[in-house]
């Protein structure tokens, strides 16, 4: 069986494939802009958002119930895998690591430990926001590396 979302503007757009509409998504998609976003995090910390997959999940759809954007956009921050590694993660507005790498010796320190047991949370809000986007539209996960 073919995946529904095997069509979707977005992702015959990344295969290269022509599309019968321009698909659109935005970085940042959720946040400050939208009241709904605001209200969350006026009650929860940006690392609790993160943390709490079901306000993860619930972040992650506000923009596309509201605007119907072609891909829904996991809401985390590239700094999340850095917080199994060692690293405190803190947002001042915006994220500081407690201790960057600067030398051979902040490298030995760096902990890779299996995601699945440090980031639970993350492997959630994927779980819920499969079960309520079903096939509405894809899922867009993000990373980051030095």
């Amino acid at each position: 069986m073919i995946d529904p979302l095997h069509d979707s503007p977005f992702l015959r757009a990344c295969r290269g494939l022509p599309a019968a509409r321009t698909p659109i998504w935005l970085m940042r998609q959720a946040g400050r802009y939208m009241p709904e976003y605001r209200a969350i995090r006026a009650r929860h910390s940006m690392l609790e958002v993160i943390h709490t997959p079901e306000l993860a999940a619930e972040v992650t759809l506000q923009p596309i119930d509201r605007f119907g954007f072609d891909a829904a956009i996991l809401f985390s921050d590239i700094l999340i895998p850095a917080e199994p590694m060692g690293f405190r993660v803190a947002f001042r507005p915006g994220p500081v690591l407690d201790a960057p790498v600067r030398d051979a010796a902040d490298v030995e320190r760096i902990r890779t430990p299996p995601p699945e047991e440090t980031v639970p949370f993350v492997y959630e809000t994927i779980r819920i926001l499969s079960r309520e986007l079903a096939g509405r539209v894809p899922l867009i996960g993000f990373g980051a590396a030095p």
